[in-house]
């Protein structure tokens, strides 16, 4: 017998012939089995079909052994492949242990219909044709059912038609079109995403962004939940050990949740994950918005997958092995009703698209199939239905990293440029969003190239990277009309101005459709919409305008939307901010978007006609960030070239804002979301002159419990360095900044007289940083909370150096901080020396018998030194842990937290060496009420924290 070496280089003109149409398959198994390497891999997979091809069989013939293992791929993947090289591989690829069964050969013919919804599918199915047969047809081998083979063929098909949609990755920037960069296959561009258990709460009234951002600082931070990768949804999970049936995924505007069920989907059809399922539907409700007659959901997927059509009826007969995947529940235009009563219906009943929907999320229409959702957050599907739900939170730091790298071909572009984004807060949060993430990429790329370095007008915006969100966005607006407007042919250093007129009417027309339907809350459009605002469809595929909206491609009904909501808020903000003509009319729209006062009259046309739910103006934030970022850009002259006429009293504009952002903190008791968002807009405004008038009215600042993110502590950090003032408390307790949070705070941190730093995932670093402060001369500091934090011994032992010199603090509180023995070894000597501490509480910390001694020496040299190392001193100490541990039962986020699973762990511990030392019965009896509280909470929520 000759060897596989010579068998492969006798056939390798055959095999290449067969296998070059579509070489996916073989060569990712060919990777997954050591026989390319991974760099070989991905560079294959950027090459041309039939070049993949040749190369890898050149690879694979260069040893005995690598042709064996590439003969036994071909035996794996052989289905995928036409019916010639099915027969070549039973004839070469035979073993004693392990051969295939040979399939039926099919023909597929297409079937003319009257279905109503077949012209809804038409041209879906087109991916798979079954080569003709070219050799005799064999009969089905013995004991072989006639059934499994009715099946095998299909599901080929099935699975060759899903690779060929999957294995691309659309890129924004050309429409819907494929991106032509070679690079765009999803094995070479998905990047991973965190995806976690989900508690399924929602605050609708924020904006979707922001409450993902906070919410994302708490479980991001803690690790409450382990990651789940997208193959593992239906892992088994609970006491039962049983894999859920119904999964929810929900996730914010671009977060990549589409992106994540086309990976899944192209997995499973390659044959390496999800292999549990026979079969798998992907639909997508934005495609289910046109079936307007009833139908049944053997129709349905008949008309979807016309190659299954014979088929359903068997793969119905073991619906365990089915998985469906509902695409955009938020798209869908049909009302759902969850709380109908059940009603008795099988695949062959006919109802309307959404009944079906209902009925097959619910479980009353094939309950033992398998059932994924997606969908923004703020569309209602109740848990009730579902065994798992999870939330997907964009990248993490590696992931932004990866990103970047994969984005840009010069990997040292892509260096500076992830360097660029990790250095600077404001895009360093928006990154975790993977649309961001490509607005970034696509808004700075030019700016770390080696064309930019002969260039000389240092003051142009195109040739300093952005630094604010606004910066970024108009950015990428720019990039997207250069290269359209000048056919990507100018030369760098045609003046923006000139860029900007030529767009100058269509950048109006569709300001005025984004800021109008923002107001509305409105996010798609069909052609009339468009029409009536002066904008085209054929504007849309031949303009810069593929770069801001994206078709939905359906074949019956045009629909359009911005591809991501913060693309809509940006131009309603340029709209704007251009035809507002007067610092009244700039006030008014302020007072109108931030606090809900409607203007008087005006002449401006975004003052005009203008209606908004009240109640919905914190979904407004984005845009009157944006706003603000665009008006400082018209001041600086980036406009001209839109601006219809100049602004009335233009330098005393600054001023005026200033006055206005003064007034709104010295005369209101702004909510925490508010006062935030004001600071974000001064950062985007980013003129020294108006921070330093509004600057010194904030007294105080409490932004308890908000879940700050980074780029929070940078806008804090810009404004408050501008107040000549001290701050007389500054609470952000519970806002999980952590350690960077912390750092980005650090210059203005020696002016809080009272500050909260409670539970902010803070470690031995923070307490160095905080002793930093405590040691300055200007340090103004008289209370300070650090509890909940892991500042460990190290770090506290940082905190009583500082405090032995430090003279402003008289209240010091560090309960559960990871204080050990090793931690009270400079206590005495410190302490003893300080002279205005007053009030020590040290609770909650494992200090040991040796701790405890010196604490009892310390009082003596310090008697006015007020020392509270048990909960069950203080009952008022003990009154604010029931209530905190009220809070926590009460809110499941916090819950989330595995600091605070430890924190009440080290509570537990606290009272139980209390144990009967106790002498005051009132006392007592509330100790033994917050042990029973905790040990309760504990036992309740061991099944939401995964056991841990």
């Amino acid at each position: 017998m000759s060897s596989a070496q010579q068998l492969l280089r006798s056939q390798r003109d055959i095999l290449l012939n067969w296998t070059s149409d579509h070489p996916a398959p073989l060569l990712r198994w060919l990777h997954d089995e050591q026989v390319l390497s991974s760099a070989s891999y991905l560079s294959l997979l950027e090459k041309t079909p039939s070049n993949a091809v040749v190369q890898a069989l050149e690879t694979v013939c260069t040893t005995e052994e690598s042709s064996k293992k590439f003969l036994e791929v071909l035996r794996d993947v052989q289905d995928y492949y036409c019916r010639d090289l099915q027969v070549w591989v039973e004839r070469h690829c035979r073993n004693d242990a392990i051969s295939k069964p040979v399939p039926a050969p099919v023909i597929v013919k297409e079937k003319k219909t009257k279905s109503p919804i077949a012209n809804f599918f038409k041209g879906k199915s087109k991916g798979f044709s079954l080569i003709p047969e070219v050799i005799a047809e064999e009969e089905l081998k013995p004991g072989r059912s006639l059934r499994l083979a009715n099946i095998r063929v299909p599901i080929s098909a099935h699975k060759t038609t899903l690779l060929k949609r999957t294995e691309q990755l659309r890129c924004y920037s050309e429409g819907n079109k494929v991106a032509s960069n070679l690079a765009s296959h999803i094995e070479i561009r998905y990047t991973d995403l965190f995806v976690t258990e989900d508690n399924d709460v929602v605050d609708s009234c924020q904006h979707e962004y922001f409450d993902l951002a906070r919410r994302r600082a708490r479980i991001y931070v803690h690790q409450a939940c382990l990651r789940i990768r997208p193959c593992h949804l239906f892992s088994p999970q609970g006491p039962s050990n049983r894999p859920p049936k119904r999964v929810k995924v929900k996730g914010i505007a671009g977060i990549g949740k589409s992106i994540a069920v086309q990976r899944l989907v192209y997995e499973w059809a390659i044959g390496k994950n999800m292999r549990e399922f026979t079969c798998i539907f992907d639909l997508r409700f934005r495609e289910l918005n046109l079936i307007e007659a009833p139908l049944s959901l053997l129709e349905l997927l008949g008309e979807r997958f016309r190659y299954l059509k014979e088929a359903l009826p068997d793969l119905f007969t073991s619906p365990s092995s089915l998985l469906f995947i509902l695409d955009g529940l938020d798209e869908f235009k049909f009302p759902l009703d969850w709380n109908s009563p059940d009603k008795k219906i099988d695949v062959n009943s006919k109802v309307s698209v959404s009944e079906l929907m209902v009925a097959l999320i619910k479980g009353s229409l094939l309950p033992e199939a398998s059932v994924i959702v997606t969908t923004r957050p703020s569309t209602e599907a109740p848990k009730r239905f579902f065994q798992r739900c999870c939330v997907v939170l964009g990248f993490e730091e590696d992931q932004v990293k990866e990103y970047t790298t994969k984005f840009y071909k010069d990997s040292r572009v892509a260096e500076k440029v992830y360097d660029y984004i990790l250095n600077n807060d404001n895009l360093f949060v928006l990154s975790f969003i993977p649309l961001y993430c490509y607005i970034i990429c696509t808004a700075i790329a030019e700016f770390f190239s080696s064309e930019t370095q002969d260039v000389s007008d240092s003051k142009s915006l195109e040739l300093n990277p952005p630094r604010t969100v606004s910066e970024v966005y108009f950015c990428y607006l720019l990039t997207a009309v250069k290269h359209h407007a000048l056919k990507a042919s100018a030369d760098r250093s045609t003046p923006r101005s000139e860029v900007l007129s030529l767009a100058k009417q269509q950048l109006t027309h569709l300001g005025k459709l984004a800021y109008e339907s923002l107001l509305q809350r409105k996010i798609m459009f069909d052609t009339a919409d468009l029409k009536s605002y002066g904008v085209t469809p054929a504007d849309v595929q031949s303009t810069f305008l593929c770069h801001i909206l994206q078709s939905l491609e359906e074949e019956t009904v045009e629909m359009y939307s911005f591809f991501h909501l913060t693309v809509q808020e940006h131009l309603a903000a340029l709209y704007c901010a251009v035809n507002l003509s007067s610092q009244d009319e700039v006030i008014q729209a302020l007072d109108f978007w931030c606090f809900g006062r409607h203007p008087e009259s005006s002449t401006a046309a975004c003052l005009q006609n203008i209606d908004l739910n009240m109640d919905k103006l914190e979904s407004l934030q984005m845009f009157t960030r944006f706003f603000m970022g665009m008006l400082r850009a018209r001041l600086a002259g980036q406009l001209d070239g839109l601006v219809h006429s100049p602004l009335q009293q233009e330098d005393g504009l600054p001023a005026r804002l200033g006055l206005w952002f003064q007034d709104q903190f010295k005369s209101k008791k702004l909510q925490n979301l508010a006062a935030l968002n004001l600071l974000h807009c001064l950062l985007e405004f980013h003129m020294k002159e108006t921070t330093s008038i509004a600057a010194p009215e904030i007294k105080t600042l409490y932004l308890f419990k908000m879940k700050l993110s980074v780029a929070d502590c940078a806008a804090m950090h810009y404004v408050l360095q501008f107040s000549p003032h001290n701050l007389q408390e500054f609470n952000v307790g519970y806002s999980n900044i952590g350690n960077r949070g912390l750092s980005r705070l650090r210059p203005i941190l020696h002016r809080c007289e009272t500050l909260y730093l409670r539970y902010n995932c803070l470690d031995k670093q923070a307490a160095f940083l905080e002793s930093a402060v405590l040691k300055s001369n200007e340090c103004q500091v008289k209370k300070l909370f650090m509890c909940g934090n892991n500042l460990g011994p190290e770090g506290v032992l940082e905190l009583w150096n500082a405090l032995e010199h430090n003279t402003t603090v008289e209240e010091l509180y560090l309960d559960i901080t990871g204080i050990t023995e090793r931690g009270t070894e400079n206590i005495v000597n410190c302490l003893s020396k300080n002279t205005s501490l007053r009030t020590l509480t040290i609770v909650g910390n494992d200090i040991g018998e040796v701790g405890r001694r010196r604490l009892k020496e310390l009082q003596q040299r310090r008697p006015g030194l007020r020392i509270i190392a048990n909960f069950v001193d203080d009952l008022g100490l003990l009154q604010a842990y029931l209530d905190w541990v009220e809070e926590v039962r009460a809110d499941r986020d916090q819950m989330d937290s595995v600091k605070n699973a430890d924190a009440l762990r080290s509570v537990l511990k606290g009272l139980q060496v209390a144990g009967r030392k106790v002498e005051r019965k009132e006392n007592a009896e509330k100790a033994e009420e917050l042990q029973a509280k905790i040990e309760e909470l504990l036992s309740s929520s061991t099944d939401l924290m995964g056991g841990r």
